[in-house]
């Protein structure tokens, strides 16, 4: 009876000890210094897909799971956060937009609000008023799709230069289309560029012309060149202090929009050596407030030349990488230069424009792959899909050897059924804005009719299950750098006029956030450090004021960003 007894006891204090050790032990753990707590945490991570709470130290994230657990990592030189309930998330990542450009869209007209071509005049006439002679007066995010009503004269629904002209007549002006793919210049400009009507069409580009082949002051894809070419040199007046003073502003204004919209890595899609030059700059200073990674958009020669160079990878303590080249197949569809198997429905004069020689795209190929470089393709219609998926398949089966290269197709917007499997197939990424499906949709079918968009205008699902990844963003400033306003568009394929854009191949929420998320870091190589809140990767963390996993769907677009966290540090507080 005594020997059980004393076993009894021993056992008993043998568990107390443990417990008293196991609380220790917790008590122990050394000091986190950044700690979110109460929340509910999304982590992307199919191991705890969700948590309460997680610590950080330094910039890594060290655990994740219980109010209870996280609470042995907490001193009083933590910062804490509680949550209330919110949701907390992976950073966003924006895996295609144009960085630079955002900031520049802060420092000039903003034209996407615009509700017609009087109203844009008018703008352009205020800014007159607060230049010097011979400024020039840019502006940018005119779609004359969403215009209220159509300008008379007009050719295709541009409108020709006359009033410009007549409240600019000693400034310059251009103003670029939303989609960045066509623009508009008044008689100043146009006289700086010396264009007339005997200018030819340049290669890959159209300068539109009335009846008596006189420019009205729109110009498509290539022939933009014509009249930035006079930008640059006005540009190029500047001193190299001054060109830098200005770019800093604007990369500062890009950081903090994104910050405000609670992206924490941005993929700059097209960014020239000396701009790069500038992103190493301002990354050794710790002056980079997000990660950026960058598609060098340089000629082949620049590339043969210079590309060994310039290939960095997680430099600034990951917030610049550079790894991927940029090239256009074609244009866009609004401003029907996507490059299409057969003609517009619209304008069956025409099929688009090929922007960039398919044989210099087969080079920059070769380049990229020897020098372990991902390639980025711009690529709208659906001809230029399945141009540039031909130069894909054929390069990596010239270089079997080289494997899990990750290239990527920018947009990949409208597509050939039989093109559809190929992206799995090939290990291609469909980098694609989820945004353009309703910014777009009232006018797609207007140009590629019924058959083709529904079989295959951003057809997500039938990407996704032939094995396909796609990553989302915004082409910021083509569209706001806002997620929020891309996942409600991911997740509902919903216009403004409260229509949906074939239901059928809208994401589920899990997809969307993953698009947003691990996705983005995938396209990126960048899986292992970034996309999921997993101990021993980055401390990303976007907080949002509303749970978008869960509430109804028209509830989502009423979430605001409570906090963006860029490696542990709080970047932006509401």
């Amino acid at each position: 009876m005594k020997k059980s007894l004393s076993f009894k006891l021993l056992v008993v204090s043998l568990i107390v000890f443990g417990l008293f050790f196991f609380a220790t032990c917790q008590q122990k753990k050394e000091p986190a210094d950044l700690a979110l707590i109460n929340g509910k945490i999304v982590t992307v991570d199919e191991a705890q897909p969700e948590a309460e709470a997680l610590a950080v130290r330094g910039d890594k994230i060290v655990a994740v799971g219980t109010n209870q657990e996280i609470k042995a990592y907490i001193s009083d030189k933590t910062q804490v956060i509680d949550l209330e309930g919110k949701l907390a998330i992976p950073g966003f990542m924006d895996s295609h937009g144009h960085f630079l450009s955002l900031g520049e869209s802060k420092m000039e007209l903003d034209l996407r609000q615009a509700k017609n071509w009087d109203e844009i005049v008018a703008m352009v006439a205020e800014a007159v008023k607060k230049a010097k002679p011979g400024e020039w007066i840019l502006g940018g995010g005119w779609h004359q799709e969403k215009w209220d009503k159509i300008p008379e004269p007009n050719i295709d629904g541009l409108p020709f230069h006359h009033k410009l002209s007549q409240v600019s007549p000693d400034n310059p002006v251009l103003l670029t289309h939303a989609s960045g793919h066509s623009c508009l210049a008044n008689s100043k400009a146009m006289k700086l560029a010396g264009i007339t009507a005997k200018t030819p069409n340049p290669e890959g580009g159209e300068i539109v012309r009335d009846s008596q082949g006189n420019p009205v002051g729109a110009f498509r894809e290539t022939a933009q060149r014509l009249v930035s070419r006079s930008l640059g040199e006005y540009m190029a007046k500047l001193s190299p202090e001054q060109i830098e003073a200005r770019n800093r502003q604007a990369i500062d204004l890009a950081v903090q929009e994104c910050l405000a919209k609670g992206v924490t890595s941005f993929y700059d899609a097209s960014s020239s050596f000396k701009t790069v030059d500038l992103f190493k700059k301002l990354a050794g200073e710790g002056k980079l407030g997000i990660r950026l990674w960058v598609m060098i958009n340089e000629n082949n020669k620049q590339l043969k030349d210079h590309l060994a160079q310039y290939k960095i990878i997680g430099f600034g303590n990951y917030h610049l990488t550079v790894r991927a080249i940029k090239r256009f197949m074609d244009g866009a569809l609004g401003s029907h230069g996507a490059w299409l198997l057969d003609p517009y429905t619209d304008l069956p004069s025409s099929t688009g424009l090929n922007t960039t020689p398919v044989e210099i795209i087969k080079e920059t190929a070769e380049i990229a792959i020897n020098n372990g470089f991902q390639l980025c393709t711009h690529a709208i219609g659906d001809r230029a899909n399945r141009e540039i998926l031909n130069i894909y398949e054929e390069t990596f089966k010239a270089h079997p050897e080289k494997k899990d290269l990750r290239w990527r197709v920018e947009h990949a917007q409208h597509l050939n059924p039989s093109d559809i499997p190929r992206f799995g197939q090939l290990g291609v990424v469909a980098s694609m804005q989820a945004i353009h499906c309703t910014s777009d949709g009232p006018w797609v079918i207007k140009r590629l009719g019924e058959e083709r968009a529904k079989e295959g205008a951003y057809v997500w699902q039938k990407l996704i299950k032939s094995g396909a990844i796609i990553c989302n963003g915004t082409d910021t400033p083509v569209e706001d750098v806002d997620p929020i306003a891309c996942f409600y568009a991911s997740v509902t394929r919903k216009l403004k006029d409260g229509t949906y854009f074939y239901l059928d191949q809208k994401m589920t929420r899990k997809e969307a956030l993953c698009s947003y998320t691990l996705n983005g870091a995938y396209a990126a190589f960048a899986e292992d450090k970034f996309g999921s809140l997993t101990p021993g990767k980055f401390a990303d963390i976007t907080v949002l004021s509303r749970d978008i996993m869960t509430v109804p769907e028209d509830e989502i677009l009423k979430a605001k960003v409570l906090y963006t966290i860029v490696g542990g540090k709080v970047m932006y507080k509401q």
